[in-house]
């Protein structure tokens, strides 16, 4: 089994990237774990709507370009199925049991996620209601993946 996380950007702060990196170790006991980081574009505040549509499409080819086929793809989306940790355990074995080799979770940039990304998704899920920072989302996707292993290993960490 493989999970890949393509994501735009770097972490850039230290405590998200120990956390990843704590959860990516705890994970290697049930996994390949792959993240494939693509390059983010500069988006400030003073975009103009057809430049806000290029950043996305510049990181959605670079993503795109992270996904291979036959790879079944989470997006991660504010408008995505909400799900409790029981529920994602047992939608990712799934996933794995009808012969799926990798998942691939897709994690955008500061705009979110390109039409045609969030077009190539095989599920759309949204972390929580709220806004998280990139690196925080990275984190909290890691643990609920992490999570979800334990839960189907039937393993108590998740109580």
């Amino acid at each position: 089994m493989k999970i890949k996380i393509a994501c735009v950007g770097k972490l850039k702060d230290r405590f998200t990237r120990e956390a990843v990196a704590e959860y990516a170790k705890r994970l290697s006991r049930f996994c390949a774990l792959e993240i494939a980081e693509v390059a983010d574009e500069k988006a400030p505040e003073s975009l103009s709507a057809a430049e806000e549509t290029q950043v996305l499409q510049r990181e959605g080819e670079r993503l795109l370009g992270r996904i291979l086929p036959g790879e079944f793809v989470v997006c991660l989306a504010v408008g995505g199925k909400r799900m409790d940790s029981e529920t994602f355990a047992r939608t990712l074995q799934s996933v794995f049991d009808r012969g799926a080799s990798c998942v691939t979770f897709v994690i955008g940039g500061s705009l979110g996620l390109s039409p045609r990304v969030l077009n190539r998704a095989d599920l759309l899920l949204s972390l929580s209601d709220m806004t998280l920072p990139h690196g925080l989302c990275r984190a909290v996707l890691s643990e609920q993946i992490y999570r979800a292993f334990k839960i189907n290993a039937h393993e108590p960490y998740h109580k």
